[in-house]
Parts: structure tokens; sequence; C-alpha cells
């Protein structure tokens, strides 16, 4: 017996082809979208966990912050404290500058040499004086720049040659002299006489 198919089977064949081709193509579709919505969700979690990270290096951020302000506070503190400490340091040691002059200049005075007057106006002593030469002068001048650890810096305004009676017929001739000289604060002068060396002149104790 022979079997004759009637039906349109190369329309069923497309037919079956065209269903599948959607399946599969609603299948891809399906799929992409699940990967699409697995990759957003992992970088949308990347990014919250990152957001999370930043905020927390932010409030650490402004801890260390506020930290560094406050030791700023206290180093400023430290300073005035230690300034403080210093001017009083300073004044104690000033208030026996008189001695230390007096005492320096009777070192540094040369024979010949004598004084007639001291005037101190801040750091600065202003001496009047008399010796037997110019070259005493000069002798004195290089004792108070390089020979004392609390004067400095002389200077020699006025020198002018005048006479000494010793008696009724004897009369010398001397220098009578004016000369400034710069007084050494008392922690600096100690320094250095520490170093065994001359201090620069620094403001002493108004």
């Amino acid at each position: 017996m022979i079997l004759i198919n009637l039906l349109p089977h190369r329309e069923a064949a497309r037919k079956r082809r065209r269903e599948m081709f959607y399946a599969a193509l609603g299948a891809s579709a399906v799929g992409g979208l699940v990967i699409a919505g697995g990759v957003w969700l992992w970088f949308n979690a990347q990014i919250e966990a990152q957001q999370g990270r930043n905020q927390l290096l932010s409030g650490e951020i402004k801890k260390l912050d506020s930290q560094i302000k406050d030791i700023a506070s206290l180093q400023e503190e430290i300073a005035a404290l230690r300034a403080r400490q210093q001017a009083v340091e300073d004044l104690q040691a000033d208030r026996n500058m008189p001695v230390y002059l007096l005492n320096e200049l009777v070192k540094q005075l040369p024979d010949g040499v004598y004084l007639t007057s001291m005037k101190q106006n801040g750091n600065t002593v202003a001496l009047t004086g008399v010796a037997q030469s110019n070259e005493r002068v000069s002798e004195l001048l290089r004792n108070l720049s390089s020979g004392s650890p609390w004067l400095t810096k002389p200077e020699l305004s006025e020198i002018v040659a005048g006479n000494v009676a010793l008696s009724q017929r004897d009369q010398r001739r001397v220098a009578n002299f004016k000369l400034s000289v710069k007084l050494v604060r008392a922690s600096d002068a100690q320094k250095a006489a520490a170093a065994g060396k001359p201090a620069a002149a620094g403001p002493a104790g108004k």
C-alpha cells in the first residue's frame, strides 16, 4: 500500500524553523537581560561599597584635621610658654647686669685710664673718661670689643687732648674721650662665656 503525504510539509518545516528561531531569539534576549541585570547589580554594589569607603575616609580625614588643629594650638601654647619662661629667666638674669657691667669695666680698663661718668640707656652704655694717651684709649677699645662676654661693639665718639695739673708746676697732657658700648643680655653672655668667645650684642632688659 502506498502512502502519500498530502500536507504542505515544506511550509510546516519553515514554520518550525521560524518558531525555533524566535524561541532562540527570545532566550537570547532573556539571557542578555539577565546578564545585563547581573552586571548592573555588581557595578552598583561596587559603587556603593566605594562610596562607603569614601565616607569612612572623609570621616577619618575630618578627625585628623581636628587633631592637627589641636596639635598646632598646643604647639603655639608651648611656644608662648617657652617665650614667657625665657622672658622671666632673662629678667631674673638682667637684675645682675649692673654688677656684671661694673665688674667688666674694672677688668677691661687698662692702666692709665679712668672713667669720670657712666650712663646707661637701654642696652647702650655711654662712658666718659680720661686716658694718659690715645694709645690707652685704643687699648680700651680693643679690650671692650674682644675681651668681654658682657660688652661688645664699642664706638669712640670723641677724643680731645687736654691737660691735667698734678701740682702747680707739674701738668700732664691727657686724652679726654667719650665712647659707647653695647650690653649683652645675660643669657647670651653666659653662653658665650661658656663657649670661650665674646657674645654678639643683644637687647638688654628694659
